[in-house]
Formats: structure tokens, sequence, C-alpha cells
């Protein structure tokens, strides 16, 4: 059903680093979200209408809710796709993530308004009707808030669109909270037990929890969030295979909506190299990533001594020492200054996140000692620094 869909109705659906081709994903799944939603609304409400469930009829708002936030991403994918002007360089692609930060305050609020409701039909409960048909209705509605989430994320997986998958999350709560209005109505039926607002509570809760969610996914590119570690590799590694360019550091990526973005990076290059070939290179760089990965890329040479023995030799003594102290420390831009009397060894170290500036000032402490130890000579000019990638074991607990 959904690559019946996408081939339908998205034209060129292969080339999904398109901005036009995201864009019409996005349409696709907004005209979907708000078709399934309605039917689902006014089915639900009519339904808890008749057997006076307000568990239901919050089911149904919820949904109602579900359709605004679908028109609500219809009309701020179509404003996202508008093109560059003089007072937007950079497009306007981050209205997306606006329009997105919007609907989880739209479910929030919704939530909130149920929780309400939920609580009055505690305190004061009415008498529920069991209706066979009722229940069949809400079966239904699992099935199609299953296949709608299935939908998103496969959709939002193809584009890399965190907004599509945040959606998909949201139907699998919705679901789950059915499934919850489905148990209030059957425990009625069977043992003439009133549940129900407790479940519209339960129900107003995972609303609540799905808003904030949607939330916190949407504002942390607005924010500006770490680069994550697939696109530092697959940039660095499309910098690092062309010939003439040793290896690659300090990568920025800024973000300004799905599909357009703009980064820099620093590439080392042999010093003993014409600049003018190096700066040749690395033009061609820029030239092909703007135009194989969609990203401006903007490239800052650093010349590295290849051919001294002595460099080399105190190269491999630092990797030593830092090693030694932790596996994740890392350096660049190592640089040797000899002086009459000593050899100062200039870099650039980059730690996690996690060390305190009194942890890194004790870290600068001891690698300078150790090396000290193993050539008194040397005396280190250390730049702390943290990256802009996410942490490996951060992504792992994603």
């Amino acid at each position: 059903m959904t690559e019946w869909l996408v081939k339908l109705f998205v034209k060129d659906y292969d080339r999904t680093e398109d901005v036009q081709v995201r864009t019409r994903y996005g349409m696709l799944a907004s005209v979907v979200g708000i078709c399934c939603n309605l039917c689902l609304f006014l089915a639900k409400l009519l339904m808890g209408i008749l057997s006076h469930s307000i568990s239901i009829m919050a089911d149904a708002f919820n949904n109602l809710s579900d359709a605004a936030s679908s028109v609500i991403g219809f009309v701020g994918m179509k404003m996202a796709e508008k093109p560059a002007d003089k007072d937007h360089p950079f497009g306007h692609g981050r209205i997306e993530y606006i329009a997105a930060f919007i609907v989880a305050f739209i479910v929030i609020e919704v939530g909130f308004s149920l929780l309400k409701s939920s609580v009055g039909k505690i305190l004061h409960p009415e008498i529920l009707v069991f209706n066979p048909v009722s229940v069949g209705i809400l079966v239904l509605s699992v099935c199609v808030k299953l296949w709608m989430a299935v939908f998103n994320r496969r959709l939002g997986r193809r584009i890399n669109s965190n907004v599509m998958i945040a959606t998909s999350a949201d139907s699998l709560g919705d679901a789950g909270a059915t499934l919850a209005t489905i148990l209030s109505m059957v425990v009625f039926g069977m043992f003439q037990v009133n549940i129900d607002g407790i479940v519209g509570l339960a129900v107003s809760v995972l609303v609540m929890i799905a808003g904030v969610n949607i939330a916190k996914d949407t504002l942390a590119p607005l924010i500006g969030e770490a680069i994550d570690p697939k696109i530092y590799r697959q940039i660095s590694d499309f910098v690092g295979r062309y010939e003439g360019i040793i290896g690659t550091h300090d990568l920025i990526v800024h973000n300004y909506g799905p599909g357009r973005s703009m980064a820099s990076i620093h590439a080392e290059v042999p010093s003993n190299v014409a600049i003018e070939v190096s700066h040749e290179i690395v033009d061609r760089i820029e030239r092909d990533a703007k135009r194989e990965l969609g990203i401006f890329l903007v490239i800052h040479m650093d010349p590295v001594d290849m051919g001294n023995q002595q460099t080399a030799e105190l190269k491999k003594m630092t990797i030593e020492v830092i090693s030694s102290l932790d596996s994740r420390l890392s350096f660049h831009d190592f640089r040797v200054v000899e002086g009459a009397k000593r050899i100062n060894l200039i870099f650039d170290l980059v730690v996690p996140r996690e060390y305190t500036r009194q942890m890194q000032d004790e870290l600068k402490q001891q690698i300078c000692q150790r090396i000290k130890e193993k050539d008194e000579r040397c005396v280190c000019v250390i730049t702390m620094e943290c990256t802009f990638q996410l942490e490996e074991q951060n992504e792992k607990q994603r």
C-alpha cells in the first residue's frame, strides 16, 4: 500500500535528496494523515455520543488534533519549499521544524483538556452503554493507526525526516490509547465495572507524552544539535578520499532545514605541495560536495609537515601518551617549533564533553608531565576543544 501511494503521488520518488521530491513525500504523508484522522474522528465521536463514553470521545478528539496537525504539517511543508531570497539566503527549510513545534503544543493542549474531562468522569461517573459496534470501530481504528505508524516510519526513514518518525511514534501511542479504550468497554460489558474515567486519564497522559516527545524532536535542530556520527563519517570520508588530502578534523554542520545543510571542515594537506595545487583540490571537493551530497561545504586547509623524521617521532610519542590516559582522546594540527633549549609541541586536543574545566586542566598537566618525562626538551602548548559530533555512546543510548 505504501509503495503504491508513493509511486502514484510522488514524482521522481527515488530522488530523495532533492528538496522538491522530499516536499512531495511530506505532502503525501500530510494528506493521508488528514483523511485517515478525520474519518476516525467522525466514527469515534458518533460512537462516543451513543455509548456515553468519555474515553471514546477523548480518543476521537485526539484524532481530530492529529488531523489539525497534518494540516499544519501540510502548510509547513509548502512554506519550507520556498527558495532562498535576499532576506533568507539559506532558504526557508526551518519552517518545517516550526510547524512541527506548533503541532506539539496542540497535541499537549488537547491532552491537558482530556485530562480535565477524565478527572471529572472519575469524580462524577456516567452509565456506559456497551455496544459491540463501538468496539468493532475501535479495533478498526487500532489497525488504521498501526498502518499509519508504519507508513510514516517508512517515509521518514526514506527521506531522513525526524518529524515523520515522530508522527509514527505518535500513531503508535494512539493505537495503544485506543486499545486501552477497548479494554474499558469490554470490562464494562463483562463485569459492569466503569473504568472509563481512569482509562480516559491514561489516554490523556499518553497524548501529552506524545506531544512532549514531538516537541523535543523538533526543538533539537532549531537549537542546534550534535552531528549524527553517520553524517560525520560520510562528510569526512568524502573529503578524505581525494588525493592530496591527508586527514580531516573540526567538522561543523549547520542545519537550515531538512535537506538544507552548510558545513565547514579542516583538511590536512602536505606542506611541501604548492599551495595553488592544494587550493585547486579543495575547490574541486567543495563543488563535488554540493553536487553529490547537497551540502554547501567550506574547507580550511591545514599544512602538515610530512618529511621531517623528528616531527614524526615526536608525534608518535604524543599519541602513545594521550592514548594511555583516555582512548577517547584525539588531537590534530600537530606542529613542532624548535628553540635553542627546548622544543614546543603545539596541538589541539579533542576531549569528551563530560570533561569539566578542572578535568581539562588536570589532563593538560598530566600530558605535559608525561611527555616531559619521555623527553625533557619538550614543552606542550595545548588547545582544548570538544567535538561537534554526537558521541558514540550517547548515540547508542538514544
